[in-house]
């Protein structure tokens, strides 16, 4: 071993925390190009929606659809997180063959549950429709009923994509192919000027995507060539996996279906309490959250897969080092949108139409609690990926009854800005309790050099300048262009310059 065993140990340790670091990154990278087109993508099709059709139109289209990302959470039974899990774990002690019949376990269930909650969305159609006070929301509702399963097959196929580190899958099927089909058909059935098909539209390409999505996954297992185990072998670790599976899973779906009602909930509460129009607006105003949570997802995505593996071997300072740069990664890319959404409100929203300028309250407050949000990093998805799954599911139900209080309280008087309240409230609650109930297996806190450093930067070139650019040109389109020019070039720089403290070095 030579002279200096320590130090070599040493070394591999941080050499093989690097490459951690660079793989995540590289990952990230990719799902970020993705994003960001899918943003762009997903930005025009709720554009395209506002602008040629009226606000309940809108707004029932939203509620509906939020109804069935619910469902589809619901019909998943948390499989997709299970999956990750488990494949991570694979990999580590070098147990691939097993991994097709952990896709068995998986998919059963899942299918099963997903044709149950198509089920129960037509039977359930004509009461939310009264509720809504809307007799073509029960024929939306029974149109969405049918793509549940296509839903649930896209994301179960693209976690395990994820866990053999290819995100190439989830960048051309979901952030980009998916949203890209759906604008087209939503903008065809705008000139058609026929509403009641926007369902189907919007829906229709869950049915190729989750087609394409299983495809991609099968060549990926292909090129694994997974030895094969004897027989009686692999029955009994078909028996224990689905056992150890499920219960990871389950918990985990809860908790899925929590933070998908804390997502989508409270459009189809503020529709409830508020009417269709105050949907609509909402939906809006939530919009560059959604923009966000895109940069979000491709960090995020890159980061579970490596979590789960330094979990594994209890790398405690592997998942320290990677939580302080994901989530200096996180800042970097969210806070430039908070920033200049929460100082250009007004004309942010109206890009939606006119209709839409009472939204500008909303967006505010969505702004500030997710640049908290993102500041707080990935302490939730690391819980999940100690296998704490109870306490998972506990922070994410605490959530959604914060999001469903706030709601019940401020919706009725104050609409949409309401809403964004309660909104906030939850996230706060999902952000703080894991890093208190971590500290007993890795101490964790967003306060390093990479976190200060990127939010520096953002505040610097997307809060100051954007401020000063109002000071002297006013709150007009030349100051939001203007400031969004100068403030996109300064921080690129400024990120480039300090990538060391960042960890954004691809190679060392």
């Amino acid at each position: 071993m030579g002279p200096y065993p320590l130090v070599a140990r040493v070394t591999a340790t941080e050499d093989a925390a690097g490459a951690g670091l660079r793989r995540v990154l590289r990952g990230g990278v990719l799902n970020m190009a993705g994003a960001v087109v899918g943003a762009g993508l997903n930005l025009a099709l709720i554009v395209a929606i506002t602008r040629a059709f009226t606000q309940e139109t809108a707004g029932l289209l939203f509620s509906a659809t939020s109804v069935f990302l619910i469902a589809a959470t619901v019909a998943g039974a948390g499989a997709p997180d299970g999956l990750v899990y488990f494949i991570a774990r694979l990999r580590v002690v070098g147990r691939t063959d097993g991994v097709a019949r952990l896709l068995r376990v998986a998919m059963g269930p899942a299918v099963a549950v997903a044709g149950l909650t198509g089920v129960l969305m037509v039977v359930f159609a004509d009461p939310m429709a009264r509720a809504l006070s809307s007799e073509d929301a029960a024929t939306y509702l029974r149109l969405l009923a049918a793509f549940v399963p296509f839903a649930v097959m896209v994301d179960t196929a693209l976690a395990a994509t994820r866990a053999h580190h290819d995100m190439a899958t989830t960048v051309v099927v979901d952030k980009v192919g998916r949203p890209l089909a759906q604008l087209g058909l939503v903008g065809a059935v705008a000139l058609s000027g026929s509403a009641g098909l926007l369902a189907l539209a919007w829906a229709g390409p869950y049915l190729p995507a989750g087609v394409l999505a299983w495809f991609w996954l099968g060549r990926i297992l292909s090129r694994a060539a997974p030895g094969s185990d004897a027989p009686g072998a692999a029955r009994s670790d078909a028996e224990v996996r689905s056992g150890e599976f499920w219960a990871f899973a389950l918990p985990r779906a809860v908790a899925g279906v929590a933070q998908m009602g804390v997502q989508r909930g409270g459009v189809v509460l503020v529709a409830l309490l508020s009417g269709l129009t105050g949907a609509a607006v909402y939906t809006a105003a939530t919009r560059i959250m959604v923009l966000g949570q895109f940069g979000n997802q491709a960090v995020l995505s890159a980061a579970q897969p490596q979590f789960a593996e330094q979990l594994a071997t209890d790398d405690r300072a592997g998942v320290r080092s990677l939580y302080q740069a994901g989530t200096s990664w996180l800042v970097c890319l969210t806070w430039p949108l908070y920033l200049s959404a929460l100082v250009f409100a007004p004309q942010v929203m109206a890009l939606f139409g006119a209709g839409y300028a009472a939204g500008a309250d909303a967006l505010v407050v969505v702004c500030a609690g997710q640049l908290i949000g993102s500041a707080l990093g990935m302490g939730d998805l690391i819980l999940a990926m100690t296998g704490r799954s109870a306490l998972n599911l506990v922070n994410n139900v605490l959530a959604l009854v914060a999001n469903l209080a706030v709601c019940v309280w401020l919706v009725p008087s104050t609409g949409a800005t309401g809403a964004a309240v309660a909104l906030v409230a939850s996230v706060a609650v999902r952000k703080v309790l894991p890093l208190w109930q971590l500290r007993a297996r890795v101490v964790l806190h967003p306060f390093g050099a990479p976190v200060m450093v990127a939010a520096g930067s953002a505040v610097v070139w997307f809060g100051a300048v954007p401020l000063l650019a109002v000071g002297l040109l006013g709150q007009a389109t030349v100051a939001l262009a203007v400031s969004a020019a100068v403030g996109a070039v300064g921080h690129l720089a400024t990120v480039w310059r300090l990538r060391a403290h960042l960890d954004l070095r691809l190679r060392r």
